[in-house]
């Protein structure tokens, strides 16, 4: 291999290990990694993770409801997606389906006395999960610097994951 091939070669590869796509990388790695170390708990409580994330997102909201387009819009759905999870939701007894009082032709998912029930079975292990595998793994100030990083980047790339959540 000639020298010129050579150089060439090492500034292909340094474009490569830019810490940026490095970044990325292991932001992906962990949340696939997070996600499968979850994944057979929510299992264990009859739930695929987007229900968790359903339930979850529904207890913390306003009135315990949420518009089904904002929900949509948070889980990152299309709004027929969020239409299915909520679906099996209802059928299980978890959500609750109404008219929305402000819009005709919307409706809200309210999460049910069941789905708090449920959400409070699966709760104690997920904690357990997080601090084993998340939290635990940082002390409080680089916990505390990691949620501000994330908040920054998930306003900047999904302005409306949190649609819903400030109204009364």
């Amino acid at each position: 291999m000639t020298g010129h091939a050579t150089a060439s070669r090492r500034a292909t590869a340094a474009r490569y290990d830019d810490p940026r796509i490095t970044a990325v990388g292991l932001l992906m790695e962990t949340v696939g990694g997070l996600n499968a170390r979850l994944a057979a708990q929510y299992a264990e409580h009859d739930l695929s993770a987007v229900e968790f994330e359903v339930l979850l997102r529904l207890a913390r909201s306003p009135e315990q409801q949420l518009r089904m387009t904002d929900l949509a819009t948070q889980t990152m759905l299309t709004t027929s997606g969020i239409t299915r999870v909520i679906d099996r939701l209802e059928r299980d007894g978890l959500v609750a389906r109404s008219a929305c009082p402000t819009d005709r032709r919307g409706s809200n998912a309210t999460i049910t006395g069941a789905g708090i029930e449920r959400l409070n079975a699966v709760l104690p292990g997920h904690l357990d999960l997080l601090e084993k595998w998340f939290t635990g793994q940082l002390d409080k100030d680089q916990l505390a610097g990691l949620l501000d990083g994330l908040r920054i980047i998930r306003d900047a790339v999904r302005p409306g994951a949190t649609a819903g959540a400030d109204s009364a």
